[in-house]
This record gives structure tokens, sequence and C-alpha cells, in this order.
């Protein structure tokens, strides 16, 4: 059984969960903050997914039997190609990651310096 103390937190913590969420400039800020981060996290996720699977494409013409499957004579040198096309994908894909993400932040600076001066001002 709960003392009285934990069951009053719980009750508590149950009825924030229904109760209408001021919305204050921290969450302003906090959804500032992922607009600017958004597009570049997006991008990485689906470049570097493309790249790996490019990348793995190429090793399963060169490790399995698929490409002579498929028909081709010697999938080595095609396979080797596809997947040092995918590895460079991959390799460059923090690269770009950072290059997006530098000019966003640069673009919004001002504004989220201004709304976190606003929030440390109060």
């Amino acid at each position: 059984m709960m003392n009285r103390k934990d069951q009053d937190f719980l009750v508590q913590k149950i009825r924030t969960e229904y109760t209408e969420k001021e919305h204050t400039q921290l969450d302003a800020l906090k959804a500032m903050d992922e607009k600017v981060k958004r597009p570049a996290n997006v991008f990485a996720y689906v470049f570097g997914s493309i790249g790996a699977i490019i990348m793995g494409s190429g090793m399963s013409l060169v490790m399995t039997e698929i490409g002579t499957m498929v028909g081709m004579q010697s999938p080595m040198i095609p396979g080797i190609i596809i997947g040092v096309i995918g590895l460079i994908m991959v390799i460059a894909n923090y690269t770009i990651y950072k290059k997006i993400l530098g000019g966003r932040k640069q673009k919004y600076a001002d504004q989220i310096l201004r709304m976190s001066d606003e929030i440390m001002g109060e």
C-alpha cells in the first residue's frame, strides 16, 4: 500500500498529463532550435541510409552470387565501383551535414540569441 505522499505525487503526475500546458518562451526557443536542426538531421539520415544501401549493394555483388544470377559475367569490378561510391557517400555525409547545420545556425543565430536573451533576462 502506498503512503499518502507517494499517492499524492502520483495523482498530481497523472493530473498534469490532462491539464492544458501553458506555452512559454522556453517552448518557443526549443521549437526554433528544432527548426534549425531538423533539415540537417533529415538529410543526414536519408543520405547516409542511401549511401549505406549503395555500399551494401556493391559488397553483395562482390561477395555473393547475386551478380551471376542476374546475368553479369564478372560482377567483381562493378561491385567494387558501386561499393566505393556508397562508401564515399557515407564518408561525405558528416561533412555535408555539418555544412548544412552551420549554414542554418548562421541564418537563425540572431533570432535564437534574441530569444535566449529575453528568457535569461526575465
